[in-house]
């Protein structure tokens, strides 16, 4: 890892890939709230997943190098890392109860709420494709959800883009899988939120 990325805007997905195949599984999302390249922090020299940014936008680049001298000679900011470090740790773990347990409805409307706490109000610019290729399902499934969400209201589907109308009923549709990064995220984090 030659840089560390700090968003100030956009969305990058944390993308694993199984070594010598094509099978792959997001498992974690970033957003302005954190940084790309975390194994740095903690001295890898690489990293075993791939970033792709889903939503383009604005951001910060350090070279590592020079991000290591920083925590080197201010260790309150090394802490600060690592407290962030926690909370991808605890929304990772999510994503993996989420992918083991989840029904498509579940996981899609905890998708679509931890995107829109990154990029804020507004429409979400994102394909059925794209958002099938995030979860692990086939883009027909992703339909099928959409347009559940669209007849309960929750939210309002075009084509390439979905603006979330019922926040609070996605919450409930999600069934616990979201939240509990989001409370761990504001509870170290409490200027932030």
């Amino acid at each position: 890892m030659k840089a560390i990325y700090f968003l100030e805007s956009g969305i990058a997905s944390v993308v694993a890939i199984a070594q010598g195949s094509h099978v792959q599984a997001e498992v974690g999302i970033v957003g302005r709230e954190g940084m790309v390249g975390l194994p740095a922090i903690l001295g890898g020299e690489r990293a075993n997943s791939e970033i792709f940014i889903q939503v383009e936008g604005h951001g910060q680049c350090i070279p590592t190098e020079d991000l290591l001298k920083v925590m080197n000679d201010r260790p309150r900011i090394l802490a600060v890392f690592l407290r962030y470090l926690h909370v991808f740790l605890v929304q990772v773990s999510f994503t993996a109860l989420a992918n083991a347990h989840g029904k498509i409805e579940e996981r899609l409307a905890r998708w679509l709420l931890m995107s829109q706490d990154r990029v804020g109000e507004g429409e979400l610019r994102l394909t059925h494709e794209f958002l099938a290729l995030m979860l692990g399902v086939r883009r027909a499934g992703v339909t099928v959800a959409l347009k559940q969400f669209e007849r309960k209201g929750l939210i309002a589907a075009a084509r390439g883009a979905i603006s979330i109308r019922d926040r609070n009923g996605l919450e409930e549709t999600a069934h616990g899988l979201y939240g509990m990064p989001e409370a761990e995220y504001e509870k170290l984090f409490p200027a932030s939120s």
